[in-house]
């Protein structure tokens, strides 16, 4: 059976809206609300709500928004039941009997995550093994990694062959199809299936709670692809995994280190350095920032010197720039070779020829995001000449204006100047005229969406648009007057969903009559798709007064049964013209007959 409606009010009830989010987001009151930077999107003025009267958030940035529960979902990337699962641990509430599906769901689940433990479980000892002798040359030899920490992190070997894997995991019990739905083995042809991973040494990726998501390799020979992770499946999303979290979060070090290679993270914390997380191949997303951003609030990068890792950690502060880290970044120096090259050294790199005590003063050292910035543009011109100067200052000034202390302006604006011998104070009239040009712009911007209030009316979602948006305005309007004060839900008399004009209104207005009132956000949190529980979000964080709600009531009625009787009366027309339309072609064949 659902999770019924009461056990969510008693759950909502015990988790106030304010008190969940602030685990996550630094809130201020601000006219009645709660007002904080958005998780959800980068931004640098809050636009982020949360009423706890009304117990709802909503972004009036990105959209997003609902109840408690659409929030603990968006967050944590959880089902509907997940999130409430998870309040209800929070609140000391005993989970009511689950429907017969979510229990197959949740099952289904913790089979996937079995066989990812025994997958994990077979790897470990072949790499024991002959057969796996290669992959423990390769991990001992070139990496140096100890015994120690080739078992903490259950380093393994997927042996050189077809079905190693799949022929120990069948005789476990496990069936082709759970393994090729973790990612475990590749459909072939005529219904054959063989191994994902071969000839390789392999890294089990481990969540914070401890559980095996999938994996993570390294070829042992020159055939391609290098590195070869799980493909996505219900447990593996890269988006939101970080290799090494389920160790760095307990550091004592107060911050944390996002390197780029996983097997850079085993060395770091090797050598000491137990704070080290990777993303699984691909760009930080704001899951990622989420996930970190329960364990530290602090953040150093140390991403390759090279192009491409400068691009990486460009993008990277791209994303913690609205959020609520402290950023720094971590350069290493290039390695000269024997032969006088220069080359890029990653952390495994340099602990192997510099060590860790070197490594520790470096991490000591590192640069705030700004000073990286700076460094960055200079790197780009050369300053010792006088167009080399203008730009270089052209390309800062952008950077100093985005900072939101005049303190902090000042101060690197001092800094910059100083490189290239001008006045602080002509760089700082620059960094201001350039922030009151924004500032314009941005106030433009504003006055143009301002003319045009049907606009923004609709709904941000495309797919929720309002084809009759003045029967959408009356529609809104009872649907808030009801969350408002349910007992105004008799005045609706025979109103029923499909005499709204919007789909979705009708929807909501639909699941209205379905629960008990008062009416809550949040038993629809599960109901609603993301951008159908934004938009009604932020339906109802407009005020609305309820003391004229009857008459506003029937006033609302009256636009919608007025739009339903013209409807009505178009399809009865419309229905005589073809009926007309009929006969005079009857009668043109008869006439045509004679």
């Amino acid at each position: 059976m659902p999770i019924p409606p009461a056990f969510l009010d008693e759950l909502t009830a015990r988790c106030p809206i304010e008190e969940v989010v602030a685990d996550y987001v630094s809130l201020s009151p601000k006219g009645g609300n709660l007002w904080g930077l958005c998780p959800f999107h980068s931004e640098k003025t809050p636009s982020f709500s949360v009423s706890p009267e009304k117990h709802i958030f909503h972004c009036f940035g990105c959209g997003k928004g609902g109840g408690v529960i659409r929030f603990v979902m968006e967050m944590e990337s959880l089902t509907f039941p997940e999130a409430v699962r998870k309040l209800a641990a929070r609140a000391g509430l005993e989970m009511p009997e689950e429907d017969r599906e979510a229990q197959a769901r949740s099952a289904h689940r913790r089979r996937l995550l079995e066989l990812n433990r025994a997958a994990a479980r077979f790897y470990y000892e072949t790499l024991k093994s002959p057969l796996g002798a290669p992959m423990l040359r390769y991990a001992q030899e070139k990496r140096r990694l100890t015994p120690t920490f080739i078992k903490r992190f259950g380093l393994g070997a997927a042996p050189e062959g077809w079905d190693h894997l799949l022929r120990a995991m069948t005789a476990q019990g496990y069936d082709k199809g759970e393994l090729l739905e973790a990612g475990l083995v590749v459909a072939g042809k005529n219904g054959s299936f063989y191994d994902k991973f071969r000839n390789r040494l392999m890294l089990p990726v481990i969540d914070a709670a401890g559980n095996i998501l999938g994996f993570t390799s390294r070829v042992m020979d020159d055939s391609a692809p290098k590195y070869l992770n799980t493909p996505e499946t219900v447990l593996f999303k890269k988006r939101s995994i970080l290799y090494g979290i389920n160790f760095a979060k307990l550091t004592k070090r107060g911050f944390l280190l996002l390197v780029e290679g996983n097997l850079d993270v085993i060395t770091l914390h090797q050598a000491g350095v137990d704070n080290a997380v990777a993303t699984m191949g691909t760009a930080l997303t704001a899951e990622h920032a989420r996930l970190m951003g329960r364990y530290a609030k602090q953040l150093v990068l140390c991403y390759d010197n090279d192009a491409a890792g400068v691009d990486a950690t460009d993008r990277a502060m791209a994303v913690l720039r609205d959020t609520d880290f402290s950023v720094r970044v971590l350069q290493l120096p290039r390695r000269r070779t024997e032969t006088g090259e220069l080359v890029k050294q990653d952390p495994d790199d340099f602990i192997k020829y510099q060590g860790p005590a070197a490594f520790e003063r470096l991490l000591s050292g590192s640069e705030d995001q700004t000073a990286y910035k700076l460094e960055t543009v200079a790197a780009g011109h050369d300053v010792a000449t006088d167009e080399g100067r203008v730009a270089f200052l052209r390309e800062v000034v952008p950077v100093l204006a985005d900072l939101a202390s005049p303190v902090e302006r000042e101060i690197y604006a001092a800094r910059a100047a100083q490189r290239v011998d001008v006045s602080k104070d002509a760089l700082l009239r620059e960094v201001e005229e350039h922030r009151r040009r924004q500032s314009r712009q941005s106030r433009r911007k504003e006055e143009r969406a301002a003319l045009t209030p049907a606009a923004r009316a609709q709904p941000q979602a495309r797919e929720l648009r309002y084809d009759d948006p003045r029967s959408a305005r009356a529609e809104e309007g009872v649907l808030q007057l009801l969350f408002l004060d349910h007992t105004l839900l008799p005045l609706c008399g025979d109103l029923r969903p499909e005499d709204f004009s919007s789909p979705l209104l009708g929807k909501i207005y639909g699941l209205l009559l379905a629960h008990d009132p008062p009416f809550s956000p949040a038993v629809l949190d599960g109901e609603l798709t993301e951008a159908e529980a934004g938009h009604l979000a932020r339906l109802l964080q407009a005020p609305v007064s309820l003391a004229a709600g009857r008459r506003a009531m029937g006033d609302y009625l009256e636009i919608i049964r007025e739009r339903r009787t013209g409807a009505q009366g178009a399809a009865s027309g419309e229905a005589e013209l073809l009926a007309l339309q009929r006969k005079l072609k009857q009668k043109q064949k008869m006439e045509d007959a004679k």
